[in-house]
């Protein structure tokens, strides 16, 4: 259960300040050293304004994470960046990313790069909140790769990944990361149309050599590509297989559907611990005190406050700076005088 009734915790990625977004599209004029300060810098600003807010749990707002050579796809050896997209201008959606080839057997001899991330975090952050690390699932990651004749198609994929992510959260364990979320959106998306039993044994071998060794979470959403859904909002289609993941939290985004299906949350509850989205990354409005505290009573109609945690919809890479500064700390005031 969470170390506190109706705890506040964030999904993973925090905006990016404006001097980094400048630096993140302008690498190749910095050296090595330049870009390590960078990101120490900036994930010292993503570190304040979480603890700023005053929430319980905190990540290093994936600050590290510039583009593709400092991304997950830049730790993969066997790919070849594709710079080229279906679509690059008009409104934004999903072909607008570009996809990458394999080009030889897939491996990731020195990790994801989440270790370091942790380490960077627990050197920079202060006494107090939990430090939660988040690694991509399998089958989200392997969606921008594309298959080949030795791995024919994206569950082929997925199984040369699982053993990767897997590694990547042992060594997490090993470097005293106690909350890790492995967030697979591409399940939720995709559940309407797929095999979910599948996914979860997809899911469970990833996670299963962490399982019961730190507190171990998901983040389920419909997509979040620049403040646009690109999955079918439905949660119905993930349940009851979803309820075996091996996880002891669910996240499931429900602010920006105006908590539609929020029913759900009392199945999940009897399983697992329930973190509900109740702040919309993808609006700027800015949820008030008395929204939160509103949003929480609902919760607790179907979940008990010691099962109970509550975070932004999704990641809030894709929301400025300056209202999710403020969205976080309505939402930790609300929670707090919320608690029993």
């Amino acid at each position: 259960m969470p170390s506190t009734p109706i705890q506040t915790t964030i999904i993973g990625s925090y905006p990016f300040p404006a001097w980094l977004e400048f630096a993140s599209q302008n690498l190749s004029e910095f050296g090595e050293a330049d870009i390590l300060e960078m990101q120490e810098d900036a994930v010292t600003a993503a570190i304040h304004d979480q603890v700023e807010a005053g929430l319980d749990v905190i990540s290093d707002g994936e600050q590290s994470r510039l583009d593709f050579n400092l991304s997950f796809y830049g730790y993969l050896q066997g790919i070849q960046q594709n710079k080229s997209v279906k679509r690059r201008w008009g409104p934004p959606a999903h072909d607008q990313r570009g996809k990458h080839q394999i080009t030889q057997t897939l491996s990731a001899p020195n990790g994801l790069g989440v270790v370091d991330e942790f380490k960077r975090l627990q050197h920079l952050a202060p006494a107090g909140p939990i430090l939660k690390a988040s690694v991509p699932g399998p089958f989200t990651l392997s969606g921008r790769l594309v298959p080949n004749e030795e791995y024919p198609d994206r569950y082929a994929i997925t199984e040369a990944l699982i053993p990767i992510v897997r590694r990547e959260l042992v060594d997490l364990v090993a470097a005293g990361c106690t909350e890790i979320t492995v967030d697979e959106p591409s399940m939720s998306c995709y559940a309407y149309k797929s095999d979910t039993k599948r996914f979860v044994d997809i899911f469970n071998r990833t996670v299963e050599a962490v399982y019961g060794q730190c507190r171990l979470s998901t983040h389920l959403c419909f997509g979040n590509y620049k403040g646009h859904s690109v999955g079918y909002r439905k949660m119905a289609p993930m349940f009851p297989d979803f309820l075996d993941f091996k996880v002891n939290e669910m996240h499931v985004e429900m602010a920006n559907r105006e908590f539609m299906e929020i029913e759900a949350i009392e199945q999940i509850g009897q399983r697992m611990d329930v973190a509900v989205g109740i702040v919309d990354v993808k609006s700027y409005y800015i949820e008030t005190v008395q929204d939160i505290k509103d949003r929480i009573q609902l919760c607790l109609e179907y979940v008990s406050p010691d099962r109970l945690s509550v975070a932004p919809d999704c990641g809030l890479s894709q929301t400025a700076r300056w209202a999710s500064r403020q969205k976080l700390q309505n939402m930790v005031a609300g929670a707090h005088e919320m608690r029993p």
